[in-house]
C-alpha cells in the first residue's frame, strides 16, 4: 500500500495527535454541530489552523456524514499533472484515510490524471483531512483532486465530470472546494471583494464568478475548485449557497493593514 505522507503536519497545523486534537477541539468550541442533509458542496478555507480554523470548522459542523467526500484543491506548488487524481493512502497525525478508487476508476479521465506527484507538498487538499477525520472519524473514504489550470471551460468540465460520476452510485457524496479568498489587502478591501465574489457562489452562478473575479482583480487562490464545485452541485440539483462564517486573519491578529480573507460556504 502506497502512502502519501503529511507535507504540512507541523507548519499548518500541529504534528502530535492530541495537540492536533485540542486545536480542532477549540476550532469547534462554540460552533452548532447542526448537520444539513441537504449539503451537496461547500467551500472551506485552506490557512493555518489558528487562522482559518474556525472558519472551516464552522462548515465542517454543518457536514453530513457521506460515504465519500471529493475534496478539490489549488495547485500552489504547480507541480505534476495539470488536474491530478490521487489513489495512495493519505496519512494525518490523526490516522489513514483511504481514496475512493472505485470512484476514481469511474472518473473520466479526458482531462483528469491520476498524479501523485501534483500532491505530494501540496497544503490545500491535505489540511482538510483532520477535520474530517475529526468529525466523522474513519466512516469515509475521500478523492483528492488538485488543480493547475483553472480557466472557466476546463472548471466546468471538471465539475461535469465529477457530477456524471457521482449519479453512477448509490452512495452520499459531498463535494468540497478548497480556497482562500482575497490575500495581502487592507482588511477594508478585502470584505468588499470577497462579498463581491462569494455573492456570484451563493448564485452558484460559474460565469459570473469569473466575470467578478477578473472585475476586481479578486486573488482567491481556488477559483478553479470552486467554480468545479459549483458545476457539479447544480448538476446534482442544487440550487443556492449559504455564506456560514466569514473572517480575516486580522480578526485573529490585529493587523488590518494587509489580510487574508476566508468563507465558509455550504451549497444546497
Amino acid at each position: 500500500m502506497k502512502m502519501r505522507r503529511a507535507a504540512v503536519a507541523g507548519a499548518f497545523y500541529e504534528a502530535e495527535k492530541s495537540s492536533l486534537e485540542k486545536r480542532l477541539e477549540e476550532c469547534f468550541s462554540g460552533v452548532t454541530r447542526e448537520e444539513n442533509e441537504n449539503i451537496i458542496g461547500a467551500v472551506v478555507p485552506h490557512a493555518g489552523y489558528m487562522y482559518s480554523g474556525g472558519v472551516a470548522a464552522s462548515v465542517y459542523a454543518k457536514l453530513p456524514g457521506a460515504d465519500t467526500f471529493v475534496i478539490l484543491g489549488p495547485n500552489h506548488q504547480c507541480m505534476g499533472s495539470l488536474i491530478a487524481v490521487s489513489v495512495d493512502t493519505w496519512v494525518t497525525p490523526l490516522g489513514e484515510v483511504e481514496v475512493d478508487k472505485a470512484f476514481v476508476d469511474a472518473l473520466p479521465k479526458r482531462i483528469i490524471d491520476v498524479d501523485e506527484t501534483a500532491h505530494k507538498y501540496e497544503h490545500s487538499i491535505e489540511v482538510q483531512l483532520p477535520f474530517l477525520q475529526f468529525r466523522f472519524d474513519k466512516n469515509f473514504r475521500f478523492v483528492p483532486v488538485c488543480m493547475s489550470l483553472n480557466d472557466e471551460d476546463t472548471t466546468k468540465e471538471v465539475g461535469e465530470d465529477l457530477a456524471n460520476t457521482i449519479a453512477k452510485f448509490d452512495k452520499k457524496v459531498v463535494v468540497i472546494a478548497s480556497s482562500d479568498f482575497t490575500h495581502y489587502e487592507p482588511d477594508r478591501i478585502a470584505r468588499e471583494k470577497d462579498e463581491y465574489v462569494i455573492e456570484a457562489i451563493k448564485e452558484l452562478d460559474v460565469s459570473k464568478l469569473y466575470n467578478r473575479v477578473y472585475e476586481r482583480n479578486s486573488t482567491a487562490c481556488g477559483v478553479g475548485p470552486i467554480a468545479a464545485m459549483m458545476q457539479a452541485a447544480k448538476k446534482l440539483g442544487a440550487h443556492e449557497g449559504k455564506l456560514i462564517k466569514y473572517a480575516t486573519s486580522g480578526d485573529v491578529i490585529g493587523d488590518t493593514s494587509s489580510v487574508v480573507g476566508y468563507g465558509g460556504i455550504i451549497i444546497f
